[in-house]
């Protein structure tokens, strides 16, 4: 066991992506079941393929499109001091942030087999509602992350801050999803 530990170690030290994947493999998916949790859902009636979709995205989209970002603003902006992290939270947020709510709202409504009319849908209706949500979060969050946490560590410590955000995401997500049910419930009334 001890040398599989050192050989994952090794990995996420040669390949610091590899660390961030890993984070948010694991982190994203404790989000969705938080989130189940507080809906009221328990263990015998956890959506769990939705946990793994959230595991999958967090895993092999959103931390290397957030390490790529991590490192090219690391180079148009190298410094570590408060202003210069500033900056780079400000420029996140307009540009990587937007993006990534799209990716996210797009990508989790085709994971869930529905097509791609529903992902703009899903877009539509609810990114700019919660990137203002994220407006007033990312960009103090980020300021800590560029000025005083070491570049090699950086996507994990946006994925451990990730959980938080992760569980409102989902509730957004599954916002739109009960809405739906809730219209169809009605129109079947009538």
């Amino acid at each position: 066991m001890t040398v599989i530990f050192s050989k994952i170690v090794a990995l996420t030290r040669h390949y610091p992506v590899v660390r961030g994947m890993i984070s948010y493999g694991m982190i994203w998916p404790t989000s969705c079941i938080i989130q189940q949790t507080i809906a009221g859902k328990t263990l015998e009636n956890y959506d769990w393929m939705q946990a793994l979709r959230y595991s999958l995205y967090g895993c092999f989209i959103t931390a290397p499109t957030l390490y790529a970002w991590i490192r090219i603003s690391s180079v148009l902006w190298p410094g570590t001091n408060l202003k210069t992290s500033i900056t780079k939270a400000i420029v996140e947020q307009f540009t990587y942030g937007p993006v990534a709510l799209a990716s996210f709202f797009f990508g989790m409504t085709l994971l869930e087999g529905k097509g791609v009319t529903e992902a703009k849908n899903a877009i539509e209706t609810k990114m700019f509602s919660t990137w203002k949500v994220g407006a007033c979060v990312w960009p103090v969050v980020q300021t800590i992350n560029f000025c005083y946490i070491p570049e090699k560590n950086r996507v994990p410590f946006v994925s451990v801050c990730s959980l938080v955000w992760c569980c409102f995401l989902a509730y957004m997500h599954q916002l739109e999803i009960e809405h739906k049910e809730l219209e169809l419930t009605k129109s079947l009334k009538n």
